[in-house]
């Protein structure tokens, strides 16, 4: 038995021996057309079968070194940036391509250079940043996660629009995909540059870099990349901002408005006040709120953020608002998603967009300095409960918790008519 064993060992030996793994070499193509870009390709031979694999790099002939199949530049030459990067592609792609030749040798002795070729191409389209996202967005919205699909998705187009600059610059397609384990501390930090170049918060620059992370961690968790760790130089953390909140007066004033003339500027004071009644309801929960929800005297809804169920008392106030609008004719308690299962989600944020826009200019007209949105009315309710002395066990220091979810486990853990009085002591300001 041993030396059947001994006699196969032998014999794969010799079999790997006849077939060596593949070679891989960079050549160039030059133009046919004089001053014209030639082509960079890549030469794979194994077993002696010669096969070409197309790059779409592009270089003029005195910018290739044929002693050391590399592209080449000089310090003062205007494509300098474009050279260098298209040295460190080629460095990934053969990187990349040996790594596909040692995985094929290693699964057995018999394969061709096609085989090479065709793992490449697969891996291209498979492996690249924009395909892995957008299977990991469709994944996210099998499972029903479908508010974190959108933050994928918002960061994808953020990456793809910083992607785009560099191309006018480097004279890249503007469409042009990445590899996953070609993102660099280098892109990283220039993606963080470029969102503060545009004075993006430094907050939202790092909810993007967060998902990116989120993305390669599960590339590397799935054995696709090998961990580099390329956002080892960016801040991936989050600040504590200042809560923006408007005093019982100020709220006043904006209750106080003639806005009968202007129905979208009257709808958008509403939704705001309806938010500030609702102890600082937030607007996708207001805009899925049906009317079962409402009974007895009682609105009870679960909150999609952290899936906390809540129970708020009915008040006049709200019902004056919702006596308004009586040709709501959908199952949603307010007039927010007008047609039902027509792509809903889409309806309530290009509602949300409307409303902030409007309430920006209702802050004109009270003297209202801050960003007027309808988040403001949470931190607003919140910022009034504080004002009045209501306990911080029960509205948790004016929602001011690092983590939103703490302040619902707070809330969770009362006696909700403990938090209805609150509600009452803060609408009879009014």
């Amino acid at each position: 038995m041993h030396l059947k064993n001994a006699s196969l060992q032998y014999i794969l030996k010799a079999v790997k021996i006849q077939n060596p793994m593949a070679s891989i070499k960079v050549k160039f193509r030059p133009s046919t057309v004089a001053d014209h870009e030639g082509t960079i390709y890549y030469q794979i031979i194994h077993e002696r079968k010669v096969r070409q694999l197309p790059s779409d790099y592009k270089v003029f002939t005195s910018e290739w070194d044929e002693s050391r199949s590399m592209v080449t530049t000089n310090q003062k030459s205007e494509r300098k940036a474009f050279i260098l990067s298209i040295r460190e592609r080629i460095r990934w792609d053969v990187e990349r391509l040996n790594k596909i030749d040692k995985k094929l040798d290693a699964n057995g002795p018999s394969y061709t250079a096609d085989d090479v070729i065709d793992e490449f191409n697969r891996y291209a389209n498979e492996y690249s940043l924009f395909n892995f996202m957008e299977s990991i967005i469709v994944k996210l919205k099998q499972n029903g996660k479908v508010r974190t699909s959108e933050t994928y998705k918002s960061a994808l187009s953020s990456f793809k629009k910083f992607l785009a600059s560099q191309a006018s610059k480097d004279n890249y397609r503007q469409d042009e995909d990445i590899m996953l384990d070609c993102l660099t501390s280098e892109i990283m930090e220039a993606y963080e540059a470029w969102h503060k170049s545009r004075g993006v918060a430094p907050n939202t620059i790092s909810f993007y870099t967060r998902i990116l992370r989120a993305v390669y961690n599960r590339a590397v968790e799935d054995d696709i990349i090998e961990n580099r760790n390329p956002l080892k130089h960016v801040y991936t953390g989050v600040d504590k901002t200042v809560k923006r909140a408007l005093s019982l007066p100020v709220i006043k004033k904006i209750k106080a408005l003639d806005l009968s003339l202007n129905a979208s500027l009257d709808f958008a004071r509403d939704m705001f006040l309806m938010s500030f009644y609702l102890r600082g309801m937030s607007f996708i929960d207001m805009a899925f709120l049906k009317k079962s929800d409402l009974k007895n005297g009682y609105v009870t809804y679960r909150r999609r953020k952290t899936s906390q169920q809540l129970i708020i008392e009915w008040t006049k106030e709200m019902q004056i608002i919702l006596d308004k609008y009586p040709e709501n004719a959908t199952e949603y308690l307010l007039p927010i998603i007008k047609n039902p299962g027509t792509n809903e989600r889409c309806t309530y944020r290009n509602m949300g967009y409307n409303i902030n826009h409007n309430l920006k200019k209702i802050a004109k007209m009270v003297g209202v300095q801050i960003p007027l949105t309808l988040y403001v009315a949470r931190h607003s309710w919140a910022s009034a409960a504080k004002a009045k002395g209501i306990p911080l066990s029960v509205i948790s220091e004016g929602m001011g918790h690092d983590s939103e979810a703490t302040t619902q486990i707070y809330l969770a853990s009362l006696d909700t008519s403990v938090v209805d009085r609150a509600n009452s002591i803060i609408l009879n300001c009014l």
